[in-house]
């Protein structure tokens, strides 16, 4: 496994919380944490133009290995260019492995140590993805981090399944690392484990022993209470090394990533802010606002006041308008303005942890959505 043209630079840890700010070097540029990182599953966040997302701030994207193997296939990727060149992105890229639709898809795959066989979601074909196929997948896609192929399952369960697929994940991991050769392209581990306290701690103590570029904290956000999510991270995050990368899969509400990164997290994802940016909704500093109520019908303010965005300039009147008359320019505003106030956040969380008071920036935080939450 050879990372060339990737490192993590912690830059500040603040004095109250431990939350973290850092720098990740990739060929493309600086990407300072923490970060947001927007789905692109299919090689495009939806709805949206290389341009808008830009615009929303973003300097990372994530794409999915398990989708783009089926369609379009690596090969037409990798023969229009690479991932990058093929979606019109020339910032970094993260890839998944797959083993996320190991849980997603679980009534349409048969998992073995071997790996994974799947029936595609499309037309019922048998594939299998194996760890060394994951890699071979990522490497052909060419992003700039690639993640190990594990084996997620739905919580709660069993504390024999858990801790079998734990282990699992660990071994899988080990087989990645020793096929990984990609020139420019740094692995992550995930870390595994359930909501068992002991299972992270020797999830984590075994991957960080194989010395990985990045550790993600995989296996959350699967069904577990909020509060539970976030005990795991208290017990986990201590026994991932501090000069590494930390990545917290698929999470989440802004309070999640707020939680998150006072626990020691750099980096997210989650469909959250464009997938409800295409279902009418809204987040803003004072709570959630639904477009398809009636409420918004004759006002002319904007989104949230002075938050500055590409779609800024249109009334809540209009936007409610474009949802009502099914104009696809309402989803499109909604997902910019809904990315555009993640990355916001999580600029500010950077801006606080320097200060080391992020600890009063949650608070202010947590205390505007409270306070309007759902009302309207």
């Amino acid at each position: 496994m050879n990372e060339a043209g990737f490192r993590f630079e912690l830059e500040h840890v603040d004095s109250q919380t431990g939350a973290r700010a850092g720098l990740l070097h990739f060929r493309q540029g600086v990407v300072p944490t923490p970060i947001f990182m927007p789905v692109g599953t299919l090689g495009t966040v939806k709805g949206l133009t290389p341009d808008l997302v830009r615009s929303t701030q973003a300097k990372i994207v994530l794409c999915n290995t398990y989708h783009l193997t089926l369609r379009p296939g690596e090969d037409v990727v990798a023969a229009l260019g690479g991932l990058h060149q093929f979606m019109g992105w020339d910032g970094p890229i993260l890839t998944d492995s797959g083993g996320f639709q190991v849980f997603s898809l679980s009534e349409m795959n048969k998992v073995t140590e071997q790996g994974v066989e799947f029936r595609s979601h499309i037309d019922g074909a048998k594939f299998e993805i194996t760890p060394e196929r994951s890699i071979e997948i990522q490497q052909t896609l060419g992003s700039d981090i690639a993640m190990a192929f594990d084996h997620v399952i739905a919580l709660p369960n069993s504390r024999e399944k858990i801790e079998d697929a734990c282990d699992r994940s660990t071994r899988w991991a080990a087989r990645c690392r020793e096929v990984a050769d990609h020139p420019y392209q740094a692995l992550f581990a995930i870390v595994q484990g359930g909501l068992d306290p002991n299972l992270r701690k020797k999830s984590a103590t075994e991957l960080t022993a194989m010395d990985f570029p990045g550790y993600a904290v995989g296996g959350l956000s699967v069904g577990e209470p909020p509060a539970e999510m976030y005990a795991t991270l208290d017990v986990t995050c201590p026994f991932l090394p501090p000069e590494k990368p930390r990545y917290l899969m698929g999470v989440g509400k802004p309070e999640d990533l707020l939680e998150g990164v006072c626990r020691g997290i750099d980096m997210f994802d989650c469909v959250m802010p464009s997938r409800n940016g295409r279902n009418a909704l809204a987040f803003t500093d004072e709570g959630t606002l639904r477009f398809r109520n009636k409420i918004h019908a004759l006002d002319p303010n904007p989104i949230q006041k002075g938050f500055e965005s590409a779609v800024s300039g249109f009334s809540r009147g209009y936007i409610r308008h474009l949802f009502q008359a099914k104009e696809m320019l309402g989803p499109i505003i909604l997902t910019v303005h809904n990315l555009s106030y993640y990355q916001k956040l999580m600029q500010d969380a950077r801006k606080a942890i320097f200060a080391d008071s992020y600890h009063d920036f949650v608070a202010e935080k947590m205390s505007g959505w409270k306070a309007l939450k759902e009302s309207n």
